[in-house]
């Protein structure tokens, strides 16, 4: 059975799954599921088509489902799911999607967004996501799985943030970041490898080494990129990471690729294009 405190506003229509708690003042819109054994504390608005997973937890003034912040935006009907087991802090703000970018902005499970931190329309974050006190995602970003992002950071609308990465605070992302990447700085660039978090993955000795090979070579090697890159692609046979990194690279068409602030290659942009 779930509990809702007699302060709280549940429109008609709403779907509250069971072992449910409901705290004071929240207010809970008309197509809204919540999950079963979700907990909102004390002032939490949940409004739009929005579907909140099992076991959620959700903190005071956070905002969920709102209209995208999009001067596109008409009023059409859009969707935010997110996946279960999400922990979402105080004054988190998360918009539904829009018609042009697809209709829905998707957060995966066990998601821990900490206070202030914003994910705009449409974008998609796989499981396992962490976005530190105050991260603002622009429109239609995709963030892969286990990403951390520090605290202050922002990333461009259509940046790309593969599994694994991980981004230092107070970064200002205008590029793909690729997996398993490292990257910081006011307009961030590459580091190295989230090496910390390959390992809590249990990557052995072995597959680190074959993928920090290949990252010195992709990034830090000799000549134009495009070339490093046809070099390095018949490393993916070698480990699974390289060949994601690679398919990741193949993918992108909306923002250049991050690179490495000390590569060889004057421009970043330049050295990029060289591969489309």
């Amino acid at each position: 059975m779930s509990k809702i405190d007699p302060t709280a506003r549940i429109e008609d229509g709403a779907i509250i799954g069971d072992g449910a708690s409901i705290g004071p003042y929240c207010v809970v819109g008309p197509n809204v599921t919540i999950g079963a054994d979700c907990k909102l504390h004390a002032h939490v608005n949940i409004a739009g088509q929005t579907t909140l997973g099992a076991g959620c937890t959700v903190y005071p003034f956070a905002s969920l489902g709102t209209p995208p912040q999009s001067s596109g935006h008409r009023g059409e009907v859009t969707r935010l799911e997110i996946g279960e087991s999400c922990m979402i802090r105080e004054s988190v703000t998360i918009n539904t999607g829009t018609v042009a970018g697809g209709g829905i902005t998707r957060i995966g499970a066990r998601g821990f967004f900490m206070a202030y931190s914003h994910v705009a329309h449409d974008c998609q974050l796989g499981n396992d996501v962490i976005l530190a006190n105050g991260v603002q995602l622009g429109g239609h970003c995709e963030v892969g799985d286990y990403v951390f992002v520090g605290g202050l950071s922002a990333a461009h609308q259509f940046v790309r943030i593969g599994a694994q990465a991980m981004i230092g605070g107070v970064s200002g992302l205008r590029h793909d970041v690729i997996p398993y990447g490292l990257a910081s700085g006011q307009f961030a660039h590459l580091e190295g490898l989230n090496v910390v978090g390959m390992r809590r993955r249990k990557f052995t000795h072995k597959r680190l080494q074959l993928v920090r090979e290949f990252y010195q070579q992709l990034f830090h090697g000799g000549g134009v990129f495009s070339d490093r890159l046809t070099a390095a692609r018949p490393m993916a046979d070698s480990d699974p990471a390289i060949a994601e990194i690679l398919t990741f690279i193949d993918d992108g068409n909306k923002r250049p690729l991050c690179m490495a602030h000390n590569n060889p290659n004057k421009s970043t942009e330049r050295a990029h294009l060289e591969t489309r």
